[in-house]
């Protein structure tokens, strides 16, 4: 979304006093849960409208000035208080008295659908307190094709099955708390590298990357996690910078009218990202509701926010002269104000956090006003410090070297250990690497949030070690360490834990699988001086661990973006107060090479048409390619490690729910918000059981895959899919049967020719187990003959 350049050149525009003025604080009285019927929304929002003339209709749909990052302006004489809009997906971005939440990516390593719904919740409530109206998240797109894409951290997962629970549980959760949900990226943006378009150095306009991708690939990837967001009730969509199959993702009419509102059911309104509006009358008609934030650029963006506007006064003029019909703008204002009314944001909403502008001009122009913030955070550090530990992943465990048995000499090594040395706020865009010391607990870019307060791994482990009796010894500087200068530690320590990073933004991907600032010597010389050495690994994506089967290298904890509880989170995990339960939302491979899909970097282009990047690898991305090249990898899709043990035991059984379901939906069915009815219509159950066989209590994550017959559907089909996961915590010896229901959209592909879902003939095989390679129960059942 907005870059920093952005911010500057906007309070830069704006008036300070024009945007503080009149923002005090108003307790809402409504309940957080409070929502109307659609068709009590619906009226409410007609009413409205009749009473607005085309310019007051168009203020609705176009970006204006304010203190938020997004404006739509207010109409005081209907009593219309305008939107605020803020970033971001982990938190209430350029706030202060905010939490910073774990990363999407986090979110998901966690495989609980539970925790992230609680997630969703706790932000919705600080995003409402702080007087936002929509939060932009959550993240489905870029939903992961290239293990170095910049924002996959913002994200979830490569697979959209697992993505599509993360999303309805986090859109469910933000707006079950009173705020508008945005999910975005819509669709397509899958690198950072020449998303939008730019200018060459002899002035030519050079166009944003075309991602070019076929009506399979579309449905059966990339669109599948927001057919949930669209059912969970999304309040809007966010279409992306680059251009689809050559045409603009904002103006789009195939993606936006066609399939996100005619296909899927979508009622919301599609926002556009940051500058990502590229005309006005055929994004309108091409299905864009909003333009944020306003101004065709950046050198437009101040307190009007419509100044050179692809909508605002040009789209006044396209209405009065019929190239947009008055029909089309208020079915734009509709959208704009069904889920504002749904979610009771017109009675006691509280007003905008009136420090917001004042944190603007500090953070980035130096400025010292000191108006006091509104604290928001409540008991969420709790949250926080839970789901970071949940989103934790063993990787290895050699000897049981976890959890630490009461270590007397404690060894940190590694310049992700401490406290940021350039202070608890990212307010630049850092080089590759990012900033060199501290540790990292959330990514770069406009979904990153300001830290109030921050544990790092040393300070919670130096805390853990003053109450146990045991010294800490640590060298943070990862050039000594690298240099193989361990003067300072003597006597060599017990355990030695050793914290590296890989540092991750919008705006950038990232260049290589490992991990950053000289992370394999440093790892290499702390090993082998010291017999058990810990890796903790701190990262926005995929890394590759060449030190991984070094025998010194007892224990490996991908510990990913786990937010401002970092450290206390990661102290659970090493001494055993949490038993880990992550698993891992991706595939770690053997040699970098493994992933053979690159970012498309151009250089010296001319062409304006000449950034293309072709999805040509249809489905196969992340597991579903290493499957289908057996390729094996380090650890697999869905992998992880556990204190305790785990057994599945009795046979997988399957049943039928329907005798014999038709090929494709009912088409006689109404779509409906996320499509036709008839995909989540239930056709199969699956029931196995799941024990606990070790000696401590703990979590584990049964897995189902399906794998639909090969020589019933087109070529191109993954040898398997996840179709289900269930997180369950046993005592020891404990035993608990797991239940999977299964929608016709599970069990079917995407007909190309029949533009429907279909079901194949022939029998689909199930096999549950606890990652994408350890698969232990197996069946078949034919849904169709």
């Amino acid at each position: 979304m907005s870059i920093l350049l952005t911010v500057a050149l906007f309070v830069l525009a704006t008036p300070f006093t024009a945007l503080v003025q009149g923002v005090g604080f108003e307790p809402s009285a409504a309940s957080f849960n409070l929502t109307l019927s659609s068709d009590v929304a619906r009226e409410k929002a007609n009413a409205f409208i009749s009473q607005l003339n085309v310019t007051e209709k168009v203020a609705i749909v176009t970006g204006a000035g304010g203190s938020c990052i997004g404006n739509i302006a207010p109409i005081p004489r209907l009593n219309f208080s305008g939107l605020c809009l803020s970033d971001g997906p982990s938190g209430v971005n350029r706030n202060d008295l905010v939490s910073v939440f774990p990363a999407g990516l986090t979110a998901a390593a966690s495989w609980d659908k539970t925790l992230v719904y609680q997630r969703g919740f706790a932000m919705g409530s600080e995003f409402k307190a702080k007087g936002v109206h929509v939060g932009l998240g959550p993240v489905a797109g870029p939903l992961g094709r290239h293990g170095l894409g910049g924002r996959n951290w913002e994200g979830f997962s490569p697979d959209p099955y697992l993505t599509g629970w993360m999303m309805d549980s986090s859109v469910r959760g933000m707006q079950d708390a009173g705020v508008q949900s945005c999910s975005k990226h819509f669709i397509g943006n899958e690198q950072e590298t020449q998303r939008s378009n730019t200018v060459s150095s002899s002035g030519a306009r050079i166009d944003a990357i075309s991602s070019n991708i076929d009506d399979r690939t579309m449905h059966e990837l990339y669109l599948w996690p927001f057919y949930d967001a669209v059912k969970s009730g999304t309040a809007s969509i966010m279409c992306s910078y680059n251009r689809l199959n050559q045409t603009y993702a904002c103006e789009n009419p195939s993606i936006l009218n066609d399939i996100l509102k005619g296909e899927l059911g979508f009622e919301g309104y599609v926002m556009s990202d940051w500058f990502a509006t590229h005309s006005g009358v055929a994004s309108v008609n091409g299905g864009l509701d909003m333009t944020m934030p306003g101004s065709t650029d950046q050198s437009g963006f101040g307190i009007d926010g419509v100044a050179n506007s692809y909508f605002g006064g040009n789209l006044t003029a396209a209405v009065n002269n019929g190239s947009v019909s008055i029909t089309r703008l208020d079915d734009m204002i509709r959208r704009v104000l069904l889920p504002y009314y749904s979610l009771g944001q017109d009675e006691n909403y509280p007003t905008v956090d009136p420090s917001t502008i004042a944190i603007l001009v500090a953070t980035y122009l130096s400025g010292d006003a000191n108006i006091p913030a509104r604290d928001v955070r409540g008991n969420h550090a709790s949250l926080i410090r839970e789901l970071g530990s949940a989103g934790t992943v063993l990787l290895k465990n050699i000897n049981s070297a976890l959890p630490l048995r009461s270590p007397k000499n404690i060894g940190v090594f590694g310049n992700d250990a401490p406290d940021p040395t350039e202070g608890l706020t990212q307010v630049t865009d850092y080089d590759e690497w990012g900033f060199n010391f501290g540790t990292l607990d959330i990514g770069g870019g406009s979904g990153t949030t300001r830290h109030t307060n921050l544990v790092s791994p040393l300070e919670a482990i130096k805390d853990r070690a003053r109450r146990t009796g045991a010294r800490v010894q640590y060298l943070t500087d990862n050039a000594i360490i690298a240099a193989n200068d361990f003067s300072t530690i003597y006597p060599t320590p017990e355990v030695c834990l050793v914290f590296l990073k890989t540092y991750a933004e919008e705006g950038a991907d990232r260049t290589a699988y490992e991990a950053h600032w000289n992370s394999t010597l440093v790892v290499e010389n702390v090993a082998r001086r010291c017999p058990n050495t810990v890796v903790v690994t701190h990262s926005g994506g995929i890394n590759t661990m060449p030190w991984a089967q070094n025998p010194n290298v007892t224990a490996i904890l991908a510990a990913h973006f786990p937010g401002e509880e970092t450290g206390n989170s990661i102290v659970d995990i090493l001494w055993g107060d949490v038993n880990p339960s992550g698993r891992l939302p991706y595939t770690i491979p053997v040699h970098a090479a493994d992933y053979d899909i690159p970012i498309v970097n151009l250089t010296n282009v001319t062409n304006p048409g000449a950034w293309q990047a072709d999805f040509t690898e249809g489905q196969f991305i992340d597991y579903r390619h290493f499957d289908a090249r057996a390729i094996a990898p380090l650890y697999e899709f869905g992998y992880g490690l556990s204190y305790t043990n785990f057994s599945l035991h009795h046979n997988l059984s399957a049943s039928k729910l329907l005798p014999n379901p038709a090929r494709t939906p009912n088409l006689l069915l109404k779509t409906a918000p996320g499509g036709n009815p008839d995909l989540w219509t239930q056709l199969a159950t699956l029931e196995t059981e799941v024990s606990n066989t070790g000696a401590v209590a703990g979590s584990t994550v049964v897995q189902l895959y399906i794998s639909l017959p090969q020589d019933a559907v087109p070529a191109g089909t993954p040898l398997k899919v996840l179709r289900g996961f269930e997180k369950i915590h046993l005592n020891p010896g404990e035993s608990q049967k797991v239940n999977f229901f299964l929608t016709r959209r599970d069990l079917s592909y995407w007909d190309t020719a029949a533009q429907a879902w279909a079901l194949p003939t022939g029998n689909i095989t199930f096999q549950t187990g606890f990652s994408s390679r350890d698969l232990i129960q197996s069946t078949t059942l034919s849904m169709r003959e």
